[in-house]
């Protein structure tokens, strides 16, 4: 193998992911590192940096995550390297991935919903049970990643956390005390439960956990829609679309029937909308939970 004969340290070029528009997280420092090689070539690759016991569990989760994507089809995600601590600073983390160059536009509806629906129908859970090997980090908050056999039990404890962490951020309120009796006893079975009635069945399938549109793109040489900054596990695959009815979606209903003219929607069809409000819900607590300061997410 050729090894590095310089390295240069770049500014990052990636598009929106939650970085700012100078290429800098919210959660972590992030560059591009060109390397030059013996034999005169280049490579580059996508760097990011997370200090403290939460930045080796967020990296942790995200090499995790994106090696679980990208073994599974490998052209819709850059190819993770990996995850480790600096030798010179063994409290400091990073994320290693190749560099793609990636355009801000939309990506192509039907490509990139036929890539997504090849990441759910043919991921395979390997204890064939809901949940993750790992726990991944939405932001820099954990998700409940421990494996079920209920897609409803597995939901259910995945939404009280991220209850907890909002409650935690912005403090109590009387209309929750109202609201979650019902949340939790009745609608989640009402939706959830008729997916396991009459002989059907949930595929536990891999999401990429946090799709909105800023952590998507195209490469710019390929043409290839590309996914990044995963936080996965294996759910329902209708789950994945949570994220695209928060009012900052770009993901329209053309995503959503290229993807369901190759996935149908699940049984009761009836009640897809239902889950789909949840499933936001889901969403929308938890970035509640993120953004400590904005009050108006809650009411939201």
């Amino acid at each position: 193998m050729d090894r590095p004969s310089s390295v240069r340290v770049a500014s990052p070029r990636v598009p929106r992911d939650f970085y700012a528009e100078n290429g800098v997280s919210y959660w972590a420092k992030t560059s591009r590192i060109d390397v030059e090689l013996d034999n005169g070539t280049s490579q580059s690759f996508f760097i990011k940096v997370i200090p403290g016991d939460n930045g080796r569990q967020m990296t942790c989760g995200e090499f995790e995550s994106m090696q679980a994507i990208y073994s599974t089809v490998p052209e819709f995600a850059p190819k993770p390297i990996a995850c480790g601590t600096y030798d010179a600073n063994p409290d400091t983390y990073f994320f290693l991935c190749e560099f793609r160059d990636m355009t801000e536009d939309m990506p192509d509806p039907h490509k990139f919903s036929a890539r997504l629906a090849a990441l759910h129908q043919e991921s395979k859970s390997p204890s064939g049970k809901f949940g993750f090997h790992v726990t991944t980090y939405s932001g820099n908050l954990p998700q409940m990643n421990d494996w079920e056999d209920s897609w409803e039990t597995y939901f259910t404890k995945n939404l009280k956390l991220a209850l907890e962490l909002e409650l935690a951020a912005k403090g109590s309120d009387p209309e929750f005390e109202v609201l979650l009796p019902v949340l939790f006893d009745t609608v989640i079975p009402r939706l959830l439960r008729p997916m396991k009635s009459n002989g059907r069945s949930v595929k536990p399938s891999l999401v990429h956990g946090d799709l909105w549109y800023a952590n998507s793109g195209f490469d710019v040489m390929t043409g290839d829609p590309l996914i990044f900054d995963a936080c996965s596990f294996y759910a329902h695959n209708e789950y994945e679309f949570g994220q695209w009815r928060p009012a900052w979606n770009r993901f329209g209903t053309e995503y959503l029937d290229a993807y369901h003219a190759l996935v149908p929607k699940a049984e009761p069809v009836e009640d897809y909308d239902g889950r789909i409000d949840l499933y936001k819900l889901r969403f929308n607590t938890h970035v509640s939970a993120l953004f400590t300061e904005d009050l108006g997410l809650r009411e939201q």
